[in-house]
């Protein structure tokens, strides 16, 4: 009974430590995030809500690339705590096997690996193309786009210029000039090469524009050009196609759908993101992120148990606990760059999966041999 409350308490400090770490990772990358995706609002034009809710669903992604270093830091920290307050001297002059207190660092990071698989493989792609889908489904704001004496281009083929504005919403001497035909409604033909629209004043509504005493020049195929005056006209934001890619990309696509496209050999099946061998490429890449890279945890866990072995010498002690934290934060960034090749070629695929496993065991073997052989002090 005492010895489950004691594993149960290394336990508790462990994954206390690690969603600590975590957490605060997550936090400094999202703001820094956060801040990027501020040109939402300032170049899409975009609302405040949508822009919150757009980070926020970002969170998860964030949350998962930290994973593994948090649990090497968090393994570390609280394994060198453990043994700065004498409590690891004490557990096992109290007969506490060392090899136990190993394998519940290995339950654990198995617990986090199932946990890092099934938020990347299944919970990211969900959140992110739902944030993707929100910008799609969203309505602009065309005022904060339009700028004082400065060429705006946030919608495709459309050019914005505005001499003055004020924050009722006024504006004055207006310049647009189309050349992806989104204002040919305006003039009532559907085949004109470009639209140009000079304007003495408007206001901003919602999805508007609203323009007054104006000049309408029209180029059509045939290069001929036509002036239409008016004293009042609408242009509408809803027909305008803006900049921001609606599109879901590779890391927004489900699990499901890339795997459909890594053995789809029917070329006439279309697969969103995946038209060409390149994109196959990165789809394997993308892949092996999610599935591939949470296999490196519990390798993390193993090489950070040798720490469990004590040393006479203090100097020996010393100097283990930094070559084993570089060591293993040198495989983390292995793994980073190995994933670049797995999308390449399929023996570095299946290279990517096979080596934490076959390194985790070969290094497990000779930690248990360690501890067995090891001397009482």
């Amino acid at each position: 009974m005492l010895k489950n409350k004691i594993y149960k308490y290394l336990s508790g400090e462990i994954f206390k430590n690690f969603i600590t770490i975590l957490l605060t990772f997550t936090a400094i990358a999202w703001v820094v995030r956060a801040v990027n995706f501020l040109d939402l609002m300032v170049e899409d034009g975009f609302n405040t809500t949508i822009y919150f809710k757009y980070a926020a669903l970002n969170i998860t992604s964030i949350i998962t690339r930290f994973v593994p270093l948090a649990f090497l830091i968090s393994l570390t920290v609280s394994i060198l705590k453990f043994e700065r307050q004498q409590e690891l001297l004490i557990l096992w002059t109290s007969g506490l096997n060392k090899i136990k207190i190993t394998n519940i660092f290995l339950l654990i990071a198995l617990f986090i690996t199932s946990f890092q698989i099934i938020m990347s493989l299944f919970v990211n792609p969900l959140l992110l193309n739902k944030s993707r889908a929100l910008l799609g489904d969203a309505n602009y704001k065309i005022y904060p786009l339009l700028r004082s004496n400065d060429f705006s281009d946030a919608f495709k083929g459309i050019t914005f210029y505005i001499d003055k504005k004020n924050i009722n919403n006024e504006l004055e001497n207006i310049f647009i000039k189309d050349v992806g035909g989104s204002l040919n409604y305006i003039v009532g033909e559907k085949e004109k090469k470009n639209v140009t629209i000079i304007a003495k004043k408007g206001f901003a509504a919602k999805d508007k524009l609203i323009l007054f005493n104006g000049t309408m020049q029209t180029l059509n195929l045939k290069n001929e050009i036509k002036n239409i005056k008016f004293e009042k006209t609408e242009v509408i934001i809803a027909d305008m196609t803006t900049r921001t890619i609606l599109q879901p990309k590779i890391q927004e696509t489900s699990s499901l759908i890339l795997l459909k496209c890594i053995f789809n050999k029917n070329k006439n099946l279309k697969i969103e993101n995946c038209s060409t061998d390149n994109y196959k490429g990165e789809v394997m890449q993308t892949l092996s992120r999610r599935s591939g890279s949470p296999l490196y945890i519990p390798l993390i866990a193993v090489l950070v148990s040798f720490l469990l072995i004590h040393k006479k010498k203090k100097k020996y002690n010393f100097l283990k606990k930094y070559v084993l934290f570089i060591l293993t934060f040198i495989i983390l960034i292995l793994s980073e760059i190995l994933l670049k090749y797995t999308g390449l070629f399929l023996l570095a695929t299946i290279s990517y999966y096979v080596f934490p496993i076959i390194v985790s065991i070969f290094f497990y073997i000779y930690l248990i041999k360690k501890i067995t052989t090891e001397k009482i002090i």
